[in-house]
């Protein structure tokens, strides 16, 4: 088969079950043995050696066991020194690479994060961090190819790193709190959706003295039988609401499957996530780096920009994707500009001080140091973000791409939609902006924002609307109206509905 075809941006996903109508395997035996293949002589090619060790994880999803066993498999019959981690983040692969006396040259990581049951796929990291588009291609064009390394086979070892991962967290709140046990008197409850999170009770809170009855789904159950285990998702996030009001918790705290992501609930209810997790975590780094600059994608609110400007720090708005977000932190550091996070509202968030790592559980670990550090100075995680103003309404609409050659299409809309906006009345288009065309509109003509752009991967071009004001986000989706529904490439039968 085309493998190319397996290729998601940075990371492999296909199907590897049967299950769901229309969608069927492409993540097979064969495919998986030629990736492993094609992996181990990218590694040993970029690596210059032979004697290379790599460490495989996987989380919980019901192909993993399967994947795991071909992949580590073809990568030990090219000669690697493979070991098996079984259950394990996303987040600690990479750690693999870089925690130790004997940090792992390379690692795994099965994982399609929160995809349908039916889903998987492969991520994979070296000291340097998580591979680029352009090495997942190359990794691909290897696997195609009918190329071996010529190394004597070796066996497949079995190992444990959730361990020395869990323990790099809890040593940092430890070492920034002076406190062996800082959380005691805290009730902190989990929901990790039956993903791979469930080591978080066990291995951080609880040696750290939380009180943690009350967590839900901290089983490994590739069926997620529970909800989608997803901070985006508005079933998952009820379900940890749901806890931390029927446990008068402190802190709530849900993962997605594989660990990168996470997002919160506070004691008073409400949702820590989106602009608002964001600015929780600018407002914390901004004390300890003042004048820092924080990294978002392109839908991030006209509120977030003036909470992280108001505390003196630069907000720099920009593609949608975490490794572009990332990627463009690292850019701005490179270029003499500090920048501490780089962070998506999908709940993808990387700091400096971690590797640029997009990793959940340290983000909620910064949670606790606050939550720690709050009650010893007299005020709440919830204080911290007080003063951040929220839009009134926001809304999200999708439009199909009709024509086959997408992207074009969408270029030439974006382009014609700059055009139109500069001779509407009431419209002012955002300055510097890097992704689609941004566009504030003033009180009389809806009191907020939209974006559109074009979908990363997809024949999509996804608006985002926010408004100051109660109604104010229907006025603009009105204002937008005339120009969307002259796109004849556009399937715009929501929208019509919508402002009928």
């Amino acid at each position: 088969m085309d493998y190319k075809k397996l290729q998601n941006g940075s990371d492999i996903r296909g199907v590897a079950l049967e299950g769901i109508e229309g969608q069927h395997i492409n993540l097979t035996e064969q495919a998986c043995v030629d990736i492993g293949r094609g992996f181990a002589l990218w590694i040993r090619a970029r690596l210059g050696k032979d004697d290379i060790r790599i460490a495989v994880g996987r989380d919980s999803r019901l192909s993993g066991e399967a994947l795991s066993k071909w992949i580590c498999g073809a990568m030990a019959q090219q000669g690697m020194k493979v070991t098996d981690i079984g259950m394990a983040s996303t987040p600690a692969m990479f750690m693999s690479t870089v925690v130790g006396e004997e940090p792992y040259d390379a690692s795994v990581m099965i994982t399609a994060s929160h995809l349908p049951f039916n889903r998987n796929g492969f991520k994979f990291f070296t000291k340097d961090g998580g591979l680029e588009k352009q090495d997942i291609a190359a990794i691909l064009a290897y696997a195609e190819a009918d190329e071996q390394t010529g190394l004597a086979p070796s066996d497949v070892a079995s190992g444990e790193f959730m361990d020395a991962y869990a323990a790099v967290l809890v040593d940092k709140v430890r070492t920034a709190t002076g406190e062996q046990k800082p959380l005691e008197g805290f009730k902190v409850v989990v929901d990790a959706g039956n993903g791979a999170g469930g080591f978080y009770v066990e291995k951080v809170l609880a040696p750290l003295g939380a009180d943690t009855k009350g967590s839900r789904y901290l089983d490994p159950d590739g069926s997620f039988p529970n909800h989608i285990p997803n901070p985006e998702d508005a079933t998952a996030m009820a379900a940890i609401m749901e806890a931390v009001a029927e446990t008068k918790a402190d802190l709530g705290i849900i993962f997605d499957t594989d660990v990168d992501r996470a997002g919160a609930v506070l004691s008073d209810g409400s949702e820590l996530n989106r602009n608002r997790i964001i600015a929780m975590l600018a407002a914390i780094l901004l004390r300890e780096h003042p004048g820092t600059t924080i990294v978002t994608d392109s839908i991030t609110s006209t509120g977030l920009a003036a909470f992280i400007e108001n505390r003196g720090g630069i907000h720099h708005r920009f593609k949608r994707g975490y490794r572009n977000v990332i990627n463009e932190a690292i850019r701005l550091n490179n270029n003499g500009q500090d920048c501490q996070l780089a962070m998506e509202t999908s709940g993808h968030g990387a700091l400096m001080e971690n590797y640029f790592l997009d990793d959940g559980a340290y983000l909620v670990t910064k949670l606790l140091i606050e939550l720690a550090r709050g009650k010893k100075e007299g005020y709440t995680l919830e204080s911290l973000i007080a003063d951040l103003a929220e839009p009134a309404e926001s809304k999200e609409l999708r439009f199909n791409i009709i024509p086959e050659d997408f992207k074009t299409y969408g270029q030439d809309v974006l382009a014609k939609l700059e055009k139109y906006a500069q001779e509407k009345e009431g419209w002012s288009i955002a300055p510097n902006n890097y992704e689609g065309v941004r566009v504030n509109l003033d009180k009389e003509h809806g009191d907020g924002w939209f974006l559109l752009r074009l979908s990363l991967h997809d024949p999509l071009m996804p608006l985002n609307v926010e408004s100051d004001s109660k109604g104010g986000a229907i006025t603009i989706i009105k204002e937008l109206a005339g120009f969307l529904m002259a796109c004849d490439g556009l399937d715009t039968a929501k929208l019509a509905e919508i402002i009928a």
